[in-house]
């Protein structure tokens, strides 16, 4: 019942107001520096931005709710700006009838500046400030917070560095324990802004409303699970003060489906099979013929026109029989092995030509004459590729960058560590960064698959994918997207683009398998089958 006027809970990252235009999202040094800059710049006072958040919650809530009178509310404070949010709020709550009780974490006479200001102005309209500076005291408040109808979380900002500690641990463990929901200010308290990482402890919110542009944290889990639904608030920083603090800064955005509809390739009325283009696919060894497969089929689902399947010889008819439209191609295997020798090097070699891509590597094995025929392949390719799986185990330490083409790498994450040589905690601790600075060295495009899908360019420009469900979590998964990307660089659709493109649309196809099947029982096929339908929707699309 309390959470009677709140949208239900989702594993989709929430749509956001704008659709329009790509989503850019912000880590908390560039969120400072768009807020110094309208303050110092731009003419705009801190008090001003504060009582604008302030106005922001509120407003969000009275759009949701309807009414907040009668209503009973705690809003609990930190020192900073982020208290001062919270000081703000609960007066406005006030003016619109709602019963306040407002508590500080902390002694008084350390808020300062425009946080203080803000206190002031709650205590000049006759509000009440509590204050808790001793962990004892946040418990024994708490029992009365059970009893309110919303929690507002105004404790920590977006700054956040280092474990959660002392008073603020204790409130939002206290927090957590309420059947109460929390609507955070601009982000639940103890999520790092910039990875989404929980620093020890951090609120579970129901409703985050966040200021200005999306952190980056709010789109990585697991700080994208802590904030609920998040709405993002236009609180007026100036459009120059954004462009002037992120200037010369690689950007990071979040894919919208505006985004994925303007990237679709386009195909002409007369089009025949030759203009939607030519795929080839290097894939398959014993016990691995469904990668193969799945890889080939979504590369023809995706829209290219003809796709060829290199496969071990011993291999071929039972490709055959798994593949109706796709054209095989039996190659030179090591027999007592079933996987691809390495004097199919020379017929892959006469065939990428008449290609438009290459994708290597699902269920290609790992055998050493194997890895020697995909290093030997990629490091000669005359094609733009796709490589995946056993394909980048053959890349990984081969000393092989740059590549002659462009090229997509698919990793998850451990096939990713392995690459650079590191531990996955390592990659987990700030996954973009990551990401990014292999793309950069490598120079190549970086699809980091994981929840969220990360994409980044050789220019350090990072795409995080809000499409896609715990379901996909199944094997073969990454094959379906491996023959998405291919066909649509195929189509011609730019490497670096359809990475992008791919990722949305095969997070699209498995939201649709989702929505038909539930996560627990859908496999690599389920999506697969759905690719047609998330195709159709971004290209029929207004």
């Amino acid at each position: 019942e309390a959470h009677r006027h709140f949208d239900r809970l989702s594993d989709r990252f929430p749509r956001l107001d704008s659709e329009e235009l790509p989503m850019r999202l912000v880590t908390a040094r560039q969120m400072a520096a768009i807020d110094r800059r309208t303050i110092d710049h731009h003419g705009v006072p801190g008090i001003e931005l504060m009582h604008r958040a302030g106005q922001a919650v509120v407003e969000e809530l009275l759009a949701r709710a309807g009414s907040v009178a009668g209503e009973r509310f705690v809003v609990l404070c930190g020192k900073g700006n982020n208290g001062g949010d919270g000081f703000v709020i609960a007066r406005l709550l006030r003016e619109n009838n709602a019963a306040v009780a407002v508590y500080l974490l902390g002694e008084r006479e350390r808020v300062t500046g425009d946080a203080r200001s803000a206190m002031e102005e709650w205590r000049a309209a006759g509000g009440e400030v509590a204050t808790l500076t001793e962990e004892t005291a946040v418990h024994e408040a708490a029992a009365s917070w059970r009893d309110a109808d919303y929690l507002v979380d105004a404790l920590l900002g977006t700054g956040l560095s280092g474990e959660v500690q002392g008073l603020m641990r204790a409130a939002i463990e206290e927090v957590n324990r309420l059947r109460v929901p929390v609507i955070a200010v601009d982000i639940p308290s103890g999520v790092a802004g910039d990875t989404g990482l929980v620093c020890g402890v951090a609120v579970n919110a129901m409703l985050t409303v966040t200021f200005g542009l999306p952190k980056v944290g709010q789109a990585l889990y697991p700080g994208r699970r802590h904030c609920g639904t998040l709405s993002v608030a236009d609180i007026g920083f100036p459009e120059a003060a954004v462009r002037e603090a992120l200037e010369g800064e690689p950007p990071i955005f979040m894919t919208s489906k505006a985004d994925a509809v303007r990237w679709m390739p386009k195909r002409q009325p007369d089009a025949h099979k030759g203009d939607a283009g030519r795929v080839m696919v290097v894939a398959g060894s014993v016990g691995m013929t469904g990668a193969a497969a799945l890889a080939s089929e979504a590369a023809l689902r995706a829209g290219a026109g003809l796709v060829y399947l290199g496969c071990p010889e011993s291999l071929n008819d039972i490709l055959e029989t798994k593949l109706t439209e796709v054209i095989t191609l039996p190659l030179p295997e090591i027999r007592r092995r079933r996987c691809l020798a390495l004097r199919a090097v020379g017929d892959i070699r006469r065939m990428l030509p008449q290609m438009q891509v290459l994708a290597i590597g699902p269920g290609i094995g790992r055998f050493r004459e194997t890895v020697e025929l995909v290093r030997r392949v990629v490091s000669e390719s005359s094609v733009p590729m796709v490589i995946d799986a056993d394909g980048l185990f053959a890349l990984a330490g081969a000393g092989l960058f740059p590549l002659p083409q462009p090229a997509v790498l698919t990793p998850h994450y451990g096939e990713f560590a392995r690459m650079v040589g590191c531990e996955i905690a390592d990659i987990q601790r700030d996954p973009v960064e990551s990401c990014r600075r292999a793309a950069g060295e490598w120079e190549v495009t970086l699809l980091l698959k994981g929840a969220p899908t990360v994409v980044c360019g050789p220019s350090g420009e990072t795409w995080v994918n809000p499409t896609g469900n715990a379901g996909m979590a199944t094997a073969g998964a990454g094959d379906v997207l491996t023959g998405a990307i291919a066909g649509l660089i195929a189509q011609g659709v730019a490497p670096e683009v359809a990475a992008r493109l791919g990722a949305f649309a095969h997070g699209m196809a498995g939201d649709f398998a989702r929505d038909e099947l539930g996560t627990h029982g859908m496999i690599a096929g389920d999506i697969l089958r759905h690719l047609p339908k998330a195709m159709k929707e971004l290209t029929s699309a207004p």
